[in-house]
């Protein structure tokens, strides 16, 4: 299967981006008659035969919609603060998404030493992944958010937070507290780890403290972990 994705797409009849028509007929080397898939990225995956394979302006034709194609059982947030490296954060991301994920939002913490990311390449990131691996939902990306307007916002589900701090009452292994089928949210730290401030700060407001195992995980590490627990429990 050959995915595109396109969040505008019309039906029947669709006109490629100039750089997917490209990607397309140059690379795929696809003609008129061939098969390729288009997802909105809310759930709607479209078979398509190409009728007029023009490399910049590549025109398909939907002939198959399935709704709901591959919906996902369980929602899960994860609320990240960026690595100064920006490529971890965007090897998060794109495993995440590989994985299974709703939504992530970057966070800015007191010990974050990144205060600022690049959207719409981030973006992009995920979107690759999403292609990658053939899903029909996409994960929703958030502007860098602080931390406390993260603990603050309204979310009907289980709240998490992760962190090393062992003077600040016990922590549960995350994987003894998913619940399948539930909404999640999982707070990830910065490479300083969460301040005590913060970290009392979110348990004053409902989440609880997680661990993710004895090893010391980097950032981006600790959040794909995370992202895969949370996927197993809910895929058993």
């Amino acid at each position: 299967m050959q995915l595109f994705y396109a969040p505008e797409i019309s039906l029947p009849r669709y006109t490629l981006s100039e750089e997917e028509s490209k990607h397309c007929i140059r690379v795929l080397r696809m003609r008129c008659g061939d098969e390729l898939h288009i997802t909105d990225g809310r759930g709607n995956m479209h078979r398509c035969k190409v009728v007029d394979d023009n490399v910049k302006r590549c025109v398909v034709e939907v002939v198959e919609t399935i709704t709901e194609y591959e919906k996902p059982t369980y929602s899960l947030s994860m609320a990240v603060a960026p690595t100064k490296n920006i490529d971890r954060f965007e090897w998060f991301l794109e495993k995440a998404t590989e994985v299974g994920i709703s939504e992530v939002i970057p966070i800015v913490s007191e010990h974050s030493e990144r205060r600022e990311i690049k959207h719409e390449r981030e973006l992009k990131v995920i979107t690759s992944a999403v292609k990658q691996s053939l899903k029909a939902y996409h994960p929703t990306l958030h502007p860098l958010t602080s931390f406390k307007d993260v603990v603050r916002m309204p979310f009907d589900g289980d709240k998490f937070i992760a962190h090393c701090n062992s003077s600040l009452g016990q922590r549960e292994y995350l994987g003894s507290l998913i619940t399948k089928g539930h909404n999640t949210l999982i707070l990830i730290g910065p490479e300083g780890d969460f301040s005590e401030e913060e970290i009392t700060f979110a348990l004053e407001n409902g989440f609880k403290a997680i661990t993710l195992g004895k090893e010391r995980l980097r950032t981006e590490t600790a959040a794909v972990v995370a992202t895969v627990v949370t996927a197993t429990i809910n895929k058993l």
